[in-house]
């Protein structure tokens, strides 16, 4: 360059200016569309932009089986695999995109062997030539387009673009994952409680039907009393194949999370979770950043854009420079002496009447445009509703936890006062034991599925607000 003379630097600078300003004027520079990520949590007015997001899912699950369990997901579970599968697609579609830049070369190595007919040829009487020729020729050629309009970087542009929506995609079903994991482990453990209460209360029922049968031989009760508290009994009993069933149904499906075979799962007591507390959700705009399937819908509105691009170039000419060249000769003797040619073409390329290619591209690459931009849209939307729907969950079950504490303590009261009414007076009959003892059951199952709640409430927060996959 610093030869070169100056005029020829003047024109290669406004050449390069000419092409940047063509290329500006067929392709667009991409801009994040205008949508209104404010607001999304319904009665949520946080300003503080602290959000359990941005914690590691170590720290907000505290059981270390639990991290045990996540970490083994982590490892093993297919969908993630699959999806780190899917990023390497895309790597090699950037690859190519980029490569496109580039000129291609080929080799070819030939031999021809060609015969003509004399008497196509009509020579004179007595000329005898000899009309079989071998032709030996080796060449190299090379091919190149020019980006001019930009339809080669808007290649580049969306390829790159899609890598990083699956990238995106692929930590989704991390935090997905790991949502799942915790929920059916809490679950798990919930099953375990309610089984374990549905067994003491079958044991203490067991303890009523021969209670009653000795009160029927003292004629305290008759034999109604007796039935009744064996049917009672049983309505215990009958529940607990159910629960048994879920619990190994709950086994099964995180099993398959991790990776492996249906089998059973080590866990702890849900008597031993505490439910994280301190519940930032941030202010709703860092959805954006935060939750990596609003970030994947982002860059397939981006690539869209891109794609878009691109067909726009197509309505405007192509620059193309080839070149071929090689050796040649009909004497494999003699390949090497004087037998070098070489072709150089350069030639641009204007679609004139194309059965209307070009507009239907350009239609469907804006209509896949507009797609993706309502995908993206809905996405976000969606996240604010279940931050929001899980932040209820959270506090509903919180309002439920006290009272239901104070339902069961009257309960409770409830069966030991209407047994000893029952034992010691006729003022009660087996009914009003039958009713309390049914109530008590209810209520501390319920008092169960409140505690789940709580802890489901969490995690899907958690999950709702992009958390777990930083």
């Amino acid at each position: 360059m610093k030869n070169m003379n100056p005029i020829h630097k003047k024109s290669y600078i406004i050449i390069g200016f000419c092409t940047l300003a063509l290329t500006a004027c067929v392709t667009k520079k991409y801009e994040r569309p205008a949508l209104n990520s404010n607001g999304l949590y319904r009665d949520n007015t946080v300003t503080d932009t602290t959000t359990i997001a941005d914690l590691p899912w170590k720290t907000l699950f505290a059981d270390q089986t639990l991290q045990t369990l996540i970490q083994q997901g982590l490892n093993e579970n297919l969908d993630l695999k699959q999806a780190v599968e899917r990023i390497k697609i895309a790597e090699a579609a950037l690859l190519q995109s980029k490569a496109a830049f580039l000129p291609s070369l080929s080799a070819d190595v030939s031999v021809t062997d060609a015969k003509q007919s004399k008497a196509a040829l009509n020579f004179p009487p007595g000329v005898n030539i000899n009309t079989e020729t071998q032709t030996y020729r080796a060449q190299l050629s090379t091919s190149w387009e020019a980006d001019i309009w930009g339809k080669l970087s808007s290649s580049k542009r969306a390829a790159y673009a899609s890598l990083l929506q699956t990238d995106a995609a692929k930590r989704a079903v991390q935090t997905q994952l790991i949502a799942n994991i915790a929920n059916i482990y809490y679950n798990l453990l919930a099953l375990d409680k309610q089984l374990a209460i549905t067994e003491q209360t079958v044991g203490i029922r067991e303890k009523d039907v021969e209670t009653m049968k000795s009160l029927k031989e003292g004629a305290v009760v008759n034999g109604a009393a007796v039935v009744q508290s064996e049917a009672n009994l049983y309505a215990a009993q009958v529940t607990i194949p159910d629960l048994k069933r879920s619990i190994r149904e709950g086994e099964n499906a995180l099993s398959i999370l991790l990776g492996k075979g249906p089998g059973g799962i080590e866990r702890s007591n849900l008597d031993a979770q505490m439910a994280y507390s301190s519940l930032q959700t941030g202010v709703s705009a860092q959805l954006l950043q935060n939750r990596p399937d609003v970030q994947a819908a982002e860059f397939a509105f981006r690539a869209a854009f891109e794609n878009k691009n691109v067909a726009r170039t197509y309505f405007y000419p192509a620059l193309t420079l080839t070149a071929n060249g090689g050796l040649s000769s009909l004497d494999v003797k003699n390949f090497f002496d004087n037998s070098i040619f070489y072709n150089l073409i350069g030639g641009l390329t204007q679609p004139i009447f194309n059965k209307g290619q070009n507009k239907v591209r350009l239609r469907t690459a804006e209509a896949q445009q507009q797609q993706a931009f309502y995908s993206f849209q809905q996405t976000l939307l969606t996240g604010g509703q279940e931050v929001s729907n899980a932040l209820y969950a959270y506090q509903t079950a919180a309002e439920k936890e006290a009272t239901r504490a104070k339902q069961i303590a009257a309960l409770t009261k409830a069966v030991d006062f209407t047994k000893e009414l029952l034992r010691y007076s006729s003022a009660t009959n087996y009914t009003d034991v039958l009713t309390s003892e049914q109530s008590l059951l209810a209520a501390q199952l319920s008092s169960i599925n409140d505690r789940l709640q709580k802890l489901q409430a969490v995690v899907n927060l958690y999950r709702a607000l992009g958390g777990g996959w930083q």
